[in-house]
């Protein structure tokens, strides 16, 4: 048993995902969300954390759900916030 098992800490999976965004979007609980991909709703608190990694059935669920393609949903690089995609610097040069 390693160290982190031992002390109960779990492992933080490396997949990003902008599931507590999406919800918050579309105003889907987390019980509503796993009722309807076939989970547990403290899944989908671990997946929004990142302390679990979904199986590709699970992840495709998801991106079904929201009828968004994988990429939109999950990505191996955190996403840039919203808030810095829509809101950029206006260039003072490149008026």
């Amino acid at each position: 048993m390693t160290d982190k098992a031992a002390r109960g800490e779990r492992k933080r999976t490396s997949l990003y995902n902008r599931l507590s965004v999406l919800r918050a979007e579309r105003g889907v609980s987390r019980a509503e969300l796993a009722a309807a991909v076939g989970v547990n709703p403290q899944t989908i608190g671990f997946l929004e954390r990142g302390d679990y990694g979904p199986s590709a059935e699970l992840a495709l669920k998801i991106c079904e759900f929201f009828e968004l393609p994988f990429e939109a949903v999950f990505s191996l690089r955190p996403f840039t916030p919203m808030s810095r995609q829509l809101y950029r610097p206006v260039d003072p040069g490149g008026q």
